[in-house]
């Protein structure tokens, strides 16, 4: 029954099937309800007609009726149980009331089975002290009271040995609340006299309200006479007939999709087509189309109303299709690239064995099906490039179509992505990020961006960004790529200064045999250079940072940055930095930087510039070499344009003119030449780049 419905407790009786006992709220009351056809009917319970004393109840339904308890403890020491056994049909211990009249006993009791149901044992549920319980053989009809200890005994609990043909209890206690506990085992054997015979039964019918049809049967029980007190044994059965009945009205429930209404007719409910047959019901086929009705499970009737209440069979109707969809066999809409992709296509309405089906997967191949019989486990597509692909299904048969459509994303996963930074940044000037994917071809990717300590990234779908540092220090980078449900990322740090030098640095050709060309190497071989030219020349170890960049020749960055604890005077630290980069690029050019790689391979670390690198700074103005490099490039260029310009004044050009012109003339000529002409050699004329250079002498240049 459904919590809806007010049902608080359900019960199903042992030894007989299709009865149930449920309590269910009805105007804040709880009532019991009883059904003999698994739930089909239900009715109140009726109370015994006198109580234990033989006063009349006078409980008359619906006003009046027997309440029970069926909460079902996992305690077996707590009160309020119901019961029932296999071997004890028909017969059900249970705490009830019916206007404060009881059933059996005026008070609680805590009630087991013995012998097979044969016998019952009773014994007071009470805080206060006992010595006696009660045996009945007459299923409650008669108890007789004996005595299981001489003193009375605070009761705790008591427990029957495992099984129904058991005739021993145990009952643990103690006598004051100051003793130890007491354990008391009662053995009931010799209170039966002897193994029960033909002649110690009689026969019971099992009834419904006067009925003797229950669940399409009917069944006599034997059970023991009043006042018998034999041992009805292992080998005891209760059940002497077991016959169908025919087939009645309650013997059949409402079908799937009808709901029963006042007048026990079964109504189609709101929802449900009854004339619609299955989607696999195929033209020219059968299938069974439902009166409404159904036999009770577990039922055993037949004949009678079976006929009429028993599903008949029908043509199966052609149908156009309808209701088409396609969908990925785990619901999602994202696929990897070169792994198998499965489609199931699903269809409300129509002849699935007369079906024209094909799927088209939007990358230029499609498939196509004559009915639904090879589609039923799915179709397998791998898809050999990333991107959206608009997914196709198509079904045709003679009386129409219908199509359905899937936008499916194909992904490839993301294998490894490297984030590439500077080593060092200038603060307040923008430095570019770029993460590099490994496959390259992914189709769509989310970057997320963390710089630093924020806690919100920048989201973008590109694989590059600028960012500006306000604060000086180490800085981290950390950009995570999604792709799918995808998700790797890669880490690097920066650091951020107001100013640094940089010098490019090679090394010896040995170097380049040992380059495993990995991320870990590299690190490595930096801290390895930063100590040697530590030792070398004592510079702080802060203040020098080695990068080494990936793929061969084998060559690095040395970076210069200013010291930790920095003054205001910005002038005097840039000066600082100078000499140790003097100092830096003179153990350089002395070759007294160098290191063992593994024993009998030295490597020498050389400078790739021959001249000492310019200060990198924030600032917008230039460095005084540099605009003196600036001011030279331009005079040069000066004056190379004036020679150009006023190269008839120039003697020598002439000459060297005239001379390139008999060269060319001498290099044509015949042999025959006259050996008398005259021969003029560059080597009597002054080299041009002297005159240049005298030439500039003369102006002022920076002086």
């Amino acid at each position: 029954m459904e919590k809806a419905n007010g049902i608080v407790d359900l019960y199903l009786f042992s030894g007989i099937k299709g009865i149930f006992l449920a309590n269910k709220k009805v105007d804040d009351q709880v009532k019991t309800y009883i059904t003999y056809n698994k739930g089909r009917d239900w009715r109140l319970l009726q109370a015994p007609d006198t109580d234990l004393r033989g006063n009349p109840v006078n409980c008359l339904l619906p006003f009046c009726s027997l309440h029970l308890h069926l909460q079902i403890s996992e305690n077996p020491y707590s009160s309020g149980r119901i019961s029932s056994k296999d071997t004890a049909p028909g017969l059900v211990v249970a705490t009830g009331e019916d206007d404060a009249i009881s059933w059996i006993f005026d008070e609680e009791y805590n009630i087991w089975f013995l012998d097979w149901g044969g016998a019952l044992v009773a014994m007071k549920h009470t805080s206060m002290p006992i010595r006696h319980l009660w045996v009945s053989f007459d299923e409650g009809s008669s108890w007789d009271k004996y005595g299981f200890t001489s003193a009375p005994l605070f009761v705790d609990g008591s427990l029957v040995d495992p099984g129904v043909e058991s005739q021993i209890m145990t009952v643990f206690g103690h006598f004051s609340l100051r003793s130890e506990w007491q354990l008391v085992k009662v053995d009931y054997k010799s209170i039966f006299s002897r193994r029960c015979n033909k002649d110690d039964f009689q026969t019971w019918h099992l009834l419904n309200q006067g009925e003797p049809c229950v669940m399409g049967e009917r069944k006599i029980f034997k059970k023991r006479k009043p006042g018998a007190q034999c041992a009805l044994g292992r080998d005891y059965s209760g059940t002497v007939v077991s016959e169908p009945c025919i087939c009645a009205d309650w013997d059949f429930e409402c079908d799937y999709g009808y709901d029963r209404h006042g007048d026990n007719q079964c109504i189609p409910a709101f929802w449900y087509n009854p004339s619609s047959p299955s989607k696999d019901c195929s033209l020219g086929q059968s299938y069974l189309n439902s009166t409404g009705y159904r036999r009770i499970v577990s039922n055993n009737c037949t004949d009678g109303l079976r006929e009429k209440y028993t599903a008949k069979s029908q043509q199966c109707p052609g149908k156009a299709p309808r209701g088409l969809h396609v969908v990925t066999v785990d619901g999602r809409l994202v696929a990897e690239q070169g792994h198998n992709a499965t489609f199931i296509i699903l269809m409300e309405e129509g002849d699935l064995q007369r079906t024209n089906i094909q799927l088209d997967f939007g990358d230029g191949i499609a498939v196509s099906y004559a009915n639904f019989s090879p589609v039923e486990d799915g179709i397998r597509h791998v898809y050999k490039s990333a991107g959206i692909f608009q997914v196709t299904a198509y079904a045709e048969n003679h009386l129409g179509s219908d199509t359905a459509v899937l936008f499916l994303h194909v992904v490839c996963p993301v294998e490894h992505v490297h984030l590439s930074v500077p080593f060092v940044a200038i603060r307040n000037k923008e430095v570019n990020v770029t993460a590099v994917v490994w496959p390259s071809q992914l189709g769509t990717l989310t970057y997320f961006w963390w710089f630093g300590n924020s806690t919100k990234p920048l989201i973008t779908l590109n694989s590059s960004i600028s960012f500006m540092f306000t604060s000086e220090g180490l800085n981290t980078i950390t950009v995570q790529v999604a792709a799918g449900n995808a998700l790797i990322q890669d880490s690097k740090d920066i650091a951020v200064h107001e100013y640094f030098q940089s010098q490019l640095l090679s090394f010896s050709p040995n170097l380049d045999y040992h380059n495993p060309d990995i991320p870990e190497w590299r690190q490595d071989i930096g801290k390895v250079i930063k100590r040697a030219l530590v030792k070398v020349t004592s510079v702080p170890e802060d203040q020098i940072l080695v990068a080494v960049f990936p793929g061969l020749p084998t060559s690095a960055e040395l970076f210069i940055l200013p010291h930790k604890n920095m003054t205001e005077r910005r002038k005097g630290n840039e000066a600082d930095l100078e000499q140790i980069a003097e100092l830096l690029f003179n153990a350089l050019n002395q070759n007294l930087v160098q290191f063992e790689l593994k024993p009998g391979v030295q490597v020498i670390v050389y400078v790739t510039q021959l001249t000492l690198a310019p200060l990198v700074d924030s600032s917008t103005g230039h460095s005084s070499s540099a605009m003196l490099m600036l001011l030279s490039v331009v005079f040069v260029g000066l004056a190379v344009f004036l020679i150009y310009k006023f190269k008839r004044k120039i003697p020598w050009i002439n000459i060297y003119a005239q001379v390139q012109h008999d060269k060319e003339q001498e290099m044509i000529g015949s042999v025959s030449q006259s050996e008398n002409a005259p021969k003029i050699t560059l080597s009597d004329f002054t080299e041009p780049e002297e005159l240049l250079d005298k030439e500039l002498d003369t102006r002022v240049i920076g002086k």
